[in-house]
Order: C-alpha cells, then sequence, then structure tokens
C-alpha cells in the first residue's frame, strides 16, 4: 500500500513564519503577510489584503517618498534593496487603549521573479530596530551632556581668578589651569615634568613635602602657605589648599588644588604685627581678622559646592540664579536664592548699580572686577542692612555662540577693608595712640 503526501498548504506556512512578512504586487498591492507581520503593524489581515500598501499602511510624506524610491529599485535592478533608517508610528486599536506608538524600523526589499526572470512580488521584511535606535540615541545624548559638562567645568576652572591644579590618585600632577602656567611663566609641559621644588623657595620645601605626602597618606584635605617663584623670577606668599575627591566606593579618583597670591595681604599683617610693640592687641586684631578673610577666601574643599569663594551661576538677561554654593548661600542664610532673579532675592541692591553692571556684562561680553566695592546688604532677618566690601568677578559665559548668562566668582573683604582703615588710623594718630576699634 502506497502513502501519498499530503499538499503543502504554502499560504499557512507563509502565516507561520517566524518573522515579519509583507508580500507585495510589483504595483504595491497588499496580497498577504505573515501572522507576525499582523500582530505587529495592529492591522488585521482582512484590512490589508488588497489594497495598496500606502492606503492600508498610511504613513508621512517623506516615509512613503522612501518607500516607493525602494520599490522602484527594486523594480529597476531586480535586486534586494534596504532602506535608511525609518520611522513608522503604529497607531493601537481602540480595544488596546488607542494613540500611537513610536517605531523605527530596518525595511529591505526582496525581489521574487518568475522562472522567465521577471518580477512578479516583491517582498517586504520590516526590523523593528526602535530599541536599539534608541539606546543608541540616549548614548548619545549622554556623550553630549558629558561633553557639555566637561566643556563647562573647563571653562570654569579656565575662569576661576586663582591658580587650579589637580593630581592623580597617587599625586602626580596632570593639569594646570592657563593661570598658573601665566603666574610660573611655564608651559603646561613643562610643569607636568617638573619638580614642584624648583619653584618653592629652599626654606619652605620641606614642611611643603612633609604636609603633602601626609595628606597623600591619610586622604585628607591639606592647606599650606609658603613662597613660590614666578615667571620674573621673585618669590611670592601663596596659599594653597588641596582636598581629594571620592568615588562611589569612597575610593580618591583624584585631588583638586587652587593657589592664591597673598603676598601684599601676608606684608600688611606683618607690617601691623611689627609696627609697635604697644599695639600688640592691635595687631593680634588685626591678624585674625586676615585668618578670617584668608579661611573664607581660601578655604577649598572641592572647586564647585567646596570652594572657598563665593560662586554662583546667573542664566538668562534676567539674571536667574541657577547655582550657588555653600559660602556665597552663607551670606544670605535666611534667603532662598535658586531660581529667583537677583532682583527679587536681593532687592536692597536696587540704586546701587548692581543691576546696572550685570545687564552690561550680560549684552557686550566685557568681564567686570571689582575691588573692595561696598555694598549695603540685609545679611540675616533683622531687615537692617550692613556695609560689605567685596572683590568680584563678572564674566559672561556663552551657549551655541549665545549668551547665556553670567558666572560670578567673589569674596569678600570686609575684614580685610577694616583691618586696612584700623592700620591707617593707627598711623594718622602715631606712636602711642590708643587701639582702634576694629568693629
Amino acid at each position: 500500500m502506497t502513502t501519498t503526501a499530503a499538499p503543502i498548504d504554502y499560504r499557512a506556512l507563509f502565516h507561520a513564519l517566524p518573522g515579519s512578512y509583507l508580500l507585495l504586487a510589483p504595483d504595491g498591492t497588499v496580497l498577504d503577510n505573515s501572522d507576525e507581520h499582523v500582530a505587529v503593524s495592529m492591522l488585521p489581515r482582512e484590512q490589508s489584503v488588497g489594497r495598496n500598501i500606502f492606503d492600508a499602511y498610511p504613513s508621512a510624506p517623506e516615509s512613503q517618498r522612501d518607500l516607493d524610491a525602494s520599490h522602484e529599485e527594486v523594480r529597476r535592478t531586480r535586486r534586494p534593496h534596504t532602506m535608511p533608517l525609518l520611522r513608522y508610528d503604529l497607531e493601537r486599536p481602540a480595544e488596546q487603549g488607542g494613540g500611537t506608538e513610536v517605531r523605527y524600523w530596518q525595511i529591505t526589499h526582496y525581489p521574487i521573479l518568475d522562472a522567465q526572470g521577471q518580477l512578479q512580488f516583491i517582498l517586504q521584511i520590516p526590523q523593528d530596530v526602535t530599541a536599539q535606535h534608541q539606546a543608541t540615541q540616549q548614548a548619545a545624548e549622554a556623550k553630549e551632556a558629558l561633553d557639555e559638562a566637561q566643556n563647562r567645568t573647563e571653562f570654569i576652572l579656565e575662569s576661576l581668578p586663582v591658580l587650579v591644579w589637580t593630581n592623580r590618585p597617587d599625586g602626580t600632577p596632570d593639569y594646570f589651569n592657563q593661570r598658573w602656567l601665566d603666574f610660573t611663566g611655564k608651559s603646561l609641559a613643562e610643569m607636568l615634568a617638573l619638580d614642584w621644588d624648583a619653584l618653592t623657595y629652599p626654606d619652605d620645601r620641606a614642611g611643603l613635602q612633609r604636609g603633602w605626602q601626609q595628606a597623600l597618606a591619610d586622604g585628607t584635605p591639606f592647606q599650606y602657605e609658603y613662597r613660590m617663584r614666578r615667571h620674573d623670577g621673585q618669590y611670592r606668599w601663596v596659599l594653597i589648599r588641596t582636598s581629594p575627591r571620592r568615588d562611589a566606593q569612597g575610593a580618591i579618583s583624584m585631588w583638586v588644588g587652587a593657589a592664591s597670591d597673598v603676598h601684599e595681604r601676608r606684608q600688611m599683617v606683618q607690617e601691623l604685627l611689627t609696627a609697635n610693640e604697644t599695639q600688640a592687641e592691635l595687631a593680634e586684631q588685626s591678624y585674625q581678622l586676615y585668618q578670617k578673610a584668608e579661611n573664607q577666601r581660601e578655604t577649598f574643599h572641592s572647586l564647585f559646592m567646596q570652594a572657598p569663594a563665593m560662586i554662583c551661576i546667573l542664566r538668562g538677561p534676567e539674571h536667574r540664579y541657577e547655582f550657588v554654593n555653600p559660602v556665597y548661600q552663607q551670606i544670605f542664610p535666611h534667603r532662598e536664592l535658586v531660581g529667583r532673579t537677583v532682583a527679587e532675592a536681593l532687592p536692597e541692591l536696587h540704586d546701587q548699580g548692581i543691576f546696572e553692571l550685570l545687564d552690561h556684562v550680560y549684552q557686550s561680553g566685557e568681564t567686570f572686577h571689582a575691588h573692595e566695592l561696598p555694598l549695603q546688604l540685609e545679611r540675616d532677618a533683622s531687615q537692617q542692612l550692613r556695609d560689605s566690601y567685596f572683590n568680584f568677578t563678572y564674566q559672561q559665559f556663552r551657549e551655541n555662540g549665545q549668551p547665556a548668562g553670567i558666572m560670578v566668582f567673589a569674596y569678600e573683604v570686609t575684614d580685610l577693608v577694616r583691618a586696612r582703615q584700623a592700620l591707617e588710623k593707627l598711623r594718622e594718630q602715631g606712636p602711642g595712640a590708643g587701639t582702634p576699634e576694629l568693629t
């Protein structure tokens, strides 16, 4: 007895193929599709078969042009053609909640020829690559954000009116900002290869090295005042502070340091200390004021949130606070600054010229430097205005070639100004005069 094989149902086989397939006539009429294509397109087979592909699956004009061009390429060459990435959003049926789903597709059209080599069908194989495209897009956006953050960090580092450097976890220096290079007269390559002792006054080398090595061993901030050689050969007193930055696991990932030239102020303090033995109390008070002013200005724990100076970023022509560091916030402990404009947050600055200065810097791009500028500020909730003195810099920053805001770097010198005023008063009174009031 002979067994005859059952005829193969090729339509059922096509429907069951593991993949998304759409069978078209050469003129673009939908002839059939696989079950997976039906599921992915969310359109029942009976609503697509017999209709032109663009009627059954409407698309944006640009997408339709690309699809039509691919069909024409297959009809003309009788060769497969893969389209560029195509966005085609799917409409969800009402029973599935309605709305649309954003989808990206990689579509290839294959010619199916008859025995004479004539085009009989076009087989479309669309691959849903939405996840891959979104991952690529997110990676690109993340890289762009990282690049922007790095550019912004570099801008701030180069804009700060202090000498900035960084070290690797083992203490090896790997960055110096332009102000450092200008101060020393060295190139970046020279600084990276230079032994710091070459720039340090001989009597200060041992203490500097001992303190730095101890900080490296303990992983703690390091502050030191010593004499460093300037580009003209003169040794200048500088105050340095470097702090470790730690990663999520607590390991040191880098050291961040800053140095300021304190030569004149140190000389002034020395003059106060030696001017007259009978004025020891005044000298001690002045020195304490100096130390307090230096701590306010120079105590770095990090360049931004833990910087020793007042740093803030003002966004837009209305000068809205986008960022303030703790030192800046300490001047106004009773006020919310971030999110408010300077005019809203500090109304007492009206008629003191600050708003006009900010407008000028934002519009012109000219950097403004203030030295011991007096301002009347409400420093607490008493609503009483107090005279305060500041050194500060207003510097415009740009984004995409347009003014975006102003970076403010400042430090308060109220105590320093009052100390100098006391010294001047002492000089006017001559030897034997009583100790002037510093407060």
